[in-house]
């Protein structure tokens, strides 16, 4: 006769109890024992039992468990179930973490990480291939999103105008923005702290696609000199050019591909030198050039224009594609290639959380036909679905690793640029994280060699997922531990900090629809001369447009009630001591940042909080 102490916990989320009774059996290696349990699960109570059961279990692989139900099914949110045998001095723990729904039988394998070649028991690598099984059945659905998708106020004469809409509970960076968004300072700033800092690069020539017409000599040798100082920098949105623009309510949008050239003062300003702006007209094949000695109207509106492109590309090839769009192919992988068994899942599973979720809503609700793209967007009506077709041919792995990506853009070493900082530092945190992840269970390179799953995994990811990415630099097998860490780095920055970044600026850098417009309503201008205050308003959104994206930007930026701060989740996937120092190591690390970037905002007019670890979600959940 043995005794066992059961506890089991229910989820602390809505509706994660049940009325519905459950029951429970413990499998060891000597044998299986029903337990007589009155489980009726209660939503974030954890119940304790003692059992005894006629003859010693040995050593504990499984708890199994049936929800019965005669009426309504009632699903249970279970997070954990723990159990202490006869004379063990540590309980064994078996991670659930999902709704238990329907009458089935659900094993829970006892929650030590195994690989696949680890498995002395032959009952764990029967589980986990039949866990494998079960899923490919589930998440059958891999493909890119490419393949798929297809007022009440008075008009307005002024950009005061807008301030009708620019009301509720706002920022001070926002206000900020709502006060200066005319200025050179903030127009600059912008492409290396605020809602997309990612597309901003220190110029090694001057660009191709650039036109100085006659008596323009003096820009071209300024120019020159910021180039050979190595301060001048570029902005280029040839992803847009070709584009077909949008057409709502019968009214023609309109689309440009504008090229902007900065210069870095010496105290890290960056101010905009020249703005060129193709006119979509192939009748006027000239490109516009605006300069900040033009008529203030028509420097304005050609900021402006640079703005709504910024708008498109940070909306879909940045954040869309870049972060949700890759962060779902990684989840669909993971569930489809990796047991729950399997170290790398249980290292990922708390950074997928509500991934697929949100996705499937940004479908139904954003990019979808009659979605908000195709109401109020430039770019909708089928010009979207075009311009992620192009992103993703440009994806390239180098682009997702921030040691990489600053590299590549020559943004390395910059005091102002608080992006790439703040990037780096969480980049190298979370690489020692997950390094100390993989070195506890792949001891050589030929151990990740020859894991079947984790190789099949990595392939899916490139091959299936990214649609053939190899000739973009993405792998289709690990060679070593260091390639695997590095992907895995990018995994969970993906889905982490580098969304955090990209999603988190929205509220404050467009709540202020001039600074950035979601549509243009007018062609580009072909003459500076004519540009007046009724051609700036002509072209901005109208109402309700401007109402559109007031509603969509305050959606999707505020913060999250049921937040999850970076490397703060509740669930415990691994049991073994060794993982749990790891992660607590990377709390720390992540608070010793936090720290930091505290006293460094203390310094600044304009603080950059989106890469504080507090403030960043531990998933894409919105």
């Amino acid at each position: 006769m043995g005794r066992y102490r059961i506890r089991v916990a229910t989820g602390a989320w809505l509706f994660a109890g049940s009325h519905n009774s459950v029951q429970l059996w413990l499998v060891g290696a000597c044998g299986e024992a029903e337990l007589q349990l009155q489980l009726r699960p209660a939503r974030g109570q954890e119940e304790e039992f003692d059992r005894d059961v006629p003859k010693d279990l040995g050593p504990l692989q499984f708890v199994k468990l049936r929800k019965h139900h005669s009426l309504v099914d009632d699903a249970w949110f279970c997070d954990l179930i723990t159990v202490r045998g006869p004379g063990a001095c540590e309980e064994a723990a078996f991670p659930c973490y999902r709704w238990v729904q329907g009458q089935g039988e659900l094993s829970l394998p006892e929650g030590t990480a195994r690989l696949a070649g680890d498995n002395a028991l032959d009952v764990f690598q029967k589980h986990r291939e039949k866990e494998l099984k079960e899923r490919q059945k589930l998440y059958w659905a891999l493909e890119m999103v490419l393949k798929r998708v297809y007022t009440l106020l008075s008009s307005w004469n002024r950009p005061e105008d807008f301030d009708q809409i620019f009301w509720g509970q706002k920022s001070a960076l926002a206000e900020k923005v709502h006060q200066c968004w005319r200025d050179d300072e903030l127009f600059g700033y912008q492409f290396l702290n605020g809602a997309n800092p990612m597309l901003l690069r220190r110029s090694t020539s001057l660009p191709c696609r650039l036109v100085l017409p006659p008596g323009l000599e003096a820009l071209g040798a300024q120019l020159e000199r910021e180039l050979q100082n190595g301060s001048l920098f570029e902005a280029d949105f040839i992803l847009l050019d070709g584009i077909p623009a949008n057409v709502i309510r019968g009214e023609k949008q309109y689309l440009a591909a504008p090229l902007v050239l900065l210069r870095m003062t010496p105290n890290g300003k960056l101010l905009p030198v020249v703005i060129q702006i193709q006119p979509p007209s192939p009748s006027t094949p000239t490109p516009q050039l605006f300069l900040p000695s033009d008529p203030p109207f028509a420097w304005l509106l050609a900021k402006a224009w640079v703005r709504n492109a910024d708008f498109q590309l940070h909306q879909l090839q940045y954040h869309l594609l870049n972060t949700h769009l890759v962060a779902e192919v990684i989840a669909v992988a993971t569930m489809r290639r990796l047991p729950g068994l399997h170290p790398v899942f249980k290292l990922l599973i708390p950074h997928i959380r509500y991934t697929m979720e949100i996705n499937t809503r940004a479908r139904s609700q954003l990019i979808s036909e009659g979605g908000i793209f195709d109401k109020a967007v430039s770019t909708g009506g089928g010009g979207h679905v075009q311009l992620l077709r192009r992103a993703m041919a440009q994806l390239t792995y180098r682009s997702l690793c921030p040691p990489d990506d600053l590299a590549d853009r020559g943004l390395l070493g910059i005091p102002s640029a608080l992006y790439a900082h703040d990037a780096l530092r969480l980049w190298g945190i979370t690489a020692r994280y997950v390094e100390g992840i993989v070195h506890l269970f792949y001891h050589r390179d030929d151990i990740v060699r020859g894991d079947p799953e984790l190789q099949a995994w990595c392939q899916e990811i490139t091959e299936v997922g990214l649609c053939q990415a190899q000739d973009r630099g993405f792998p289709v097998s690990f060679q070593s531990r260091k390639q695997l860490c590095h992907f895995l780095t990018m995994c969970v920055f993906t889905c982490t900090a580098q969304h955090g970044a990209i999603n988190q600026g929205q509220l404050d850098w467009y709540a202020w629809v001039p600074n950035a417009p979601c549509t243009m309503r007018m062609p580009p201008p072909t003459t500076k001369e004519d540009v007046t205050m009724t051609t700036v308003m002509g072209s901005l959104p109208d109402v309700r447009q401007a109402c559109l994206q007031m509603t969509i930007t305050w959606h999707l930026g505020r913060r999250q009630p049921d937040m999850v701060p970076l490397g703060h989740h509740k669930e415990k996937y691994f049991s073994s001591p060794k993982a749990k120092a790891v992660l607590n190591q990377f709390q720390t690390d992540l608070e010793s940042l936090e720290r930091e970037i505290t006293a460094r905002n203390e310094q600044l007019d304009l603080p950059y909080d989106y890469l504080k670890p507090s403030r960043i979600e531990n998933s894409v959940t919105i």
